[in-house]
């Protein structure tokens, strides 16, 4: 339900100031939308409740490299370890760095979604601008403060000589593998250890040097905390990786109050997406893209698959060779028609009206006029899309009993375009068809008696003319309860009667797509059996 942003909107005060970040250690995969889809909703209500509000997103750029998974061979030895902003573009497609070019083809996903940050920030940036100075002074200044803090909330030790800060190491260019041992109130002492960490060997230099200006970075905790400070943040989401007890956000949260003495974002926390149980990553390159699932759903849907839920449910979404995809298209028709007031099967999810709204594309958009307009299923358009010559626009508009407008003609075209992609990529054997036209095919020799009775008795009481999906589907269940066949057996008896195979899309659906002669004429042929070839 997305009640829970206007909820969150209606207990703050003043301007708000709504920050997210990614580290782009490599090809974003789709689960990582769901933080730019709640920061964007977020937005949207705050805005809503007369709150003036600014979006920030920005890039964690000088974190290290250490997702091995992700670096061919030959790149690990050299990369591993180096600032991400430091990585030459393993693409080679124009982008300056590693980074660039992981964060600028995640960030593009942004504008399918409907998400419009204020501002994209760079921290690579900000560290050479000096802006994170400051901050860097105060962590070191307070370096046994820091230590108290992780041994109090994460009961992580560090010894007494361990500082704050990642020095970038003059002789091989790695942050990884640098900790700075020492602080004179203006330089650093650091070591470039080979055996700090296990993914990345260090070159063994060591000296003094002055941690600013785009020299040395903060630990991610105290980075985060910095980034509050530095952008003015009121809200900030965040995963639930982070979000455990004594981990990244409590630390970070410690760190603000105790450090850079200020009091810490309102949190959001929110879960994963998991694909068959398991949870995407990034790091290990697990799940899908998130600039190709954008290609296949469209932004309304994809929006509904983040917010139908509340942030801290996980959300399973598994489109590999499955009816998740057609599912999503379902639901969002099912809560647009009950926003417009409709009768729909099924339980509705409380605030429904809110996850439509939210949903839209368009933060400003007419909801009830959203709502009211004509969605074809997009399981129907997937079939059509596979039977030859039909006309699916004059077919979508009979099914509506008129016309489409100009705004449902985009609706139709967007949802052909995601069907054919679909059926290109991520749908089961059992949707792609072909309908056998020439004569019955041969597999329905092995239809028994009782079900060529039933479609001896279903080409008898075929729906009329421009009859839709279900009024089919009605047809097919009521023939086959009058001959006392299970409803199963009489869906394989269609499937072998048209497809020449046991299963197949919805069958309804597949019979409505048809001409209602040709239906009739296979329908009795299957029944007699006389033309089936030998």
């Amino acid at each position: 339900m997305a009640e829970w942003a206007d909820e969150l909107a209606a207990r703050v005060t003043g301007p708000q100031v709504v920050n997210d970040s990614k580290t782009p250690s490599g090809t974003v995969h789709v689960g990582s939308l769901r933080g730019p889809v709640i920061l964007d909703v977020i937005c949207r209500a705050l805005r809503a409740a007369g709150h003036e509000t600014t979006f920030l997103y920005g890039v964690d750029d000088l974190d290290p490299m250490d997702a091995q998974a992700l670096l061919t061979p030959d790149a690990v030895e050299r990369s591993m370890g180096m600032p991400l902003a430091h990585i030459p573009d393993q693409a080679d497609d124009g982008h300056a760095s590693y980074a660039r070019h992981h964060a600028q083809t995640f960030i593009d996903t942004f504008a399918h979604l409907g998400i419009q940050p204020d501002r994209y920030y760079w921290m690579s940036d900000h560290y050479a601008a000096g802006d994170m100075d400051p901050y860097i002074r105060r962590a070191l200044d307070r370096a046994a403060t820091v230590r108290e803090i992780y041994r109090r909330v994460a009961n992580v030790n560090h010894p007494e000589a361990w500082h704050p800060l990642g020095v970038i190491c003059e002789s091989c260019g790695r942050i990884g593998t640098t900790i700075v041992t020492g602080w004179d109130g203006e330089r650093v002492h650091y070591e470039c250890r080979p055996d700090l960490v296990t993914w990345a060997r260090g070159c063994g230099h060591a000296g003094w040097v002055s941690p600013f200006g785009g020299r040395a970075k903060l630990p991610w905790n105290l980075e985060w905390a910095a980034q509050w400070s530095l952008f003015g943040v009121t809200i900030e989401p965040c995963g639930k990786d982070l979000a455990t007890a004594g981990g990244s956000r409590d630390r970070a949260d410690a760190i603000s109050r105790e450090v850079y003495e200020r009091e810490p974002p309102i949190r959001v926390d929110y879960e994963f997406l998991n694909v068959g149980g398991r949870k995407m990553s990034t790091s290990k390159g697990h799940g899908t893209p998130a600039h190709k699932i954008v290609e296949i759903v469209p932004s309304e849907q994809l929006r509904l698959l983040f917010l139908r839920p509340r942030p801290n449910h996980a959300i399973e979404f598994d489109p590999d060779g499955s009816d998740a995809i057609p599912r999503l298209f379902d639901e969002f028709d099912r809560l647009a028609a009950a926003s417009a007031g409709k009768s729909v099967r099924g339980e509705l999810p409380p605030g429904y009206r809110s996850i439509f709204r939210y949903s839209l594309l368009d933060p400003a958009a007419d909801v009830e006029a959203e709502a009211a307009r004509f969605r074809p299923a997009f399981s129907h358009l997937a079939l059509l899309v596979q039977i030859p010559g039909v006309d699916i626009e004059a077919h979508v508009a009979a099914e509506k009993g008129s016309s489409l407008d100009v705004a449902e003609e985009a609706i139709l075209a967007e949802r052909l375009a995601a069907a054919r992609a679909w059926l290109e990529t991520y749908a089961p054997a059992t949707a792609r068809m072909e309908v056998r036209r020439d004569a019955v095919p041969p597999e329905a020799a092995a239809l028994t008696a009782t079900q060529r009775a039933f479609l001896a008795h279903l080409a008898e009481e075929v729906p009329g003319a421009d009859a839709a999906g279900e009024a089919w589907q009605a047809a097919i269940f009521a023939a086959a309860a009058a001959g006392g066949l299970p409803a199963g057996e009489a869906f394989r008896a269609l499937y072998l009667a048209f497809l020449g195979r046991s299963s197949g899309p919805r069958a309804g659906w597949l019979l409505a797509s048809l001409e209602r002669g040709f239906v009739v004429e296979r329908l009795r042929g299957a029944a007699s059996g006389a033309t089936i070839p030998a």
